[in-house]
């Protein structure tokens, strides 16, 4: 799908943000704001802009996650560390309902623009704060990227293989979930605002980037307080939990099978051709006994799919109505017909690329009566200076 239906009607539509982050945590929030039709001003160094737009992979010239993060804002250039930028960022902050920012506390403040001086000049102003380790504790001025919220969490402690060095899953999640809490956060503060009998006032979102990974980190404190276990790496298989793995094929492939409950397990024995799995007094009837068993059922389960290839196996497994699937790649992604029916890789314009398009991800979540829309990539640095300011000097005219 080309992404070529105008943003019209989008469930944000009419909000402005101000976008005064960079790298992932401030550009990502911001980005979840542009995809459902909020008007995002991003707000970059001069001449420099935000160092996304050269990380990771480029394609002539421009960073490919930068044409996602960046898509459909505009760009401001503004310097923040200048008299001149810190006034003209509080005239652009009278204007707009949100402000994301992902700087060390205390930043915005020294500059003059912290939450209480804004709140001066329009009481009705979100701010949503993206740190390491937010605006409060002990921790609150070291530095903290993700990497660093991930480890913190217990995440990358659970990484990873049993006895090997914790691994990075290869994304920046910690960034990400942290900007999608701000998100969250920056909806229900608009809310309390703006409902009947709303206070009208805004508020600050203190999202801090290892409690952003630790509210996904499920009983693992609990486990450790009442029952004296500290959970373990275990690699692809979930302990006690059986079948739950990856299985080797005849054609070097991996796929992944989830066959642990009763009535699914049962189906497995008849695909498998095992009726002794499910047959009175096998071991294997309860949940508790297959994750006694987990190694063994593991062992059969494997020397049953190396015999078939990827495509048989899950062909297989699908017929019985047993959960399963490949291990995707991005090659893999790219030419599947799912993703593809429901426009989740979009082709969109990107302005520095002329005639281009960047395949990319669809707008999520999907909304039946306000969708989300997409209708180019990111902005050149600086693209809209002149819109953005002539706006604020008609609006000085216009003033008593």
């Amino acid at each position: 799908m080309t992404a070529t239906t105008p943003i019209n009607g989008g469930a944000l539509e009419g909000l402005r943000v101000l976008e005064a982050g960079h790298i992932i945590g401030g550009p990502f929030c911001g980005h979840l704001f542009a995809d459902h039709g909020a008007e995002v001003i991003k707000l970059e160094p001069p001449g420099v802009g935000d160092p996304m737009r050269t990380w990771g992979g480029l394609y002539k010239g421009i960073g490919l996650y930068w044409s996602i993060i960046g898509r459909g804002k505009k760009s401001v250039e503004l310097d923040l560390r200048s008299s001149e930028g810190q006034r003209i960022f509080r005239e652009l902050a009278r204007t707009a309902d949100v402000v994301v920012e992902n700087f060390r506390p205390g930043t915005m403040e020294r500059w003059g623009l912290g939450p209480e001086n804004l709140a001066e000049i329009n009481p009705g102003l979100i701010m949503v704060r993206i740190t390491g380790f937010g605006q409060s504790g002990p921790y609150r001025d070291q530095a903290g990227f993700g990497s660093v919220a991930e480890a913190m969490s217990g995440f990358r402690h659970l990484s990873g293989e049993p006895g090997r060095p914790p691994v990075r899953v290869g994304i920046s999640l910690g960034d990400a979930l942290a900007a999608t809490q701000g998100f969250i956060g920056a909806l229900m503060a608009l809310w309390a605002r703006d409902r009947k009998n709303g206070s009208g006032l805004g508020q600050i979102i203190d999202v801090a980037l290892y409690e952003a990974m630790w509210m996904y980190m499920e009983s693992t404190v609990a486990e450790y307080v009442k029952l004296g276990r500290i959970r373990q790496p275990s690699g692809p298989l979930l302990p006690g939990i059986a079948p739950s793995n990856v299985y080797p094929t005849a054609d070097g492939q991996w796929i992944i099978v989830g066959a642990n409950q009763d009535s699914v397990f049962t189906r497995l024995a008849e695909a498998m051709d095992r009726p002794d799995w499910v047959a009175p007094g096998s071991p294997y009837l309860s949940h508790v006994g297959r994750g006694a068993a987990q190694v063994e059922l593991d062992a059969a389960i494997s020397a049953w799919t190396v015999t078939l290839s990827s495509d048989a196996a899950l062909r297989c497994l699908s017929e019985h109505g047993i959960p399963a699937g490949r291990i995707y790649k991005a090659d893999d992604i790219a030419g599947d017909p799912h993703y593809a029916a429901r426009d989740m890789i979009i082709d969109v314009p990107e302005p520095g690329l002329g005639d281009e398009t960047v395949p990319m991800p669809g707008v999520v979540p999907k909304l039946s009566a306000t969708p989300g829309r997409v209708v180019r990539g990111a902005p050149l640095l600086g693209e809209h200076n002149a819109e953005i300011l002539r706006q604020l000097e008609d609006l000085a005219s216009e003033s008593p």
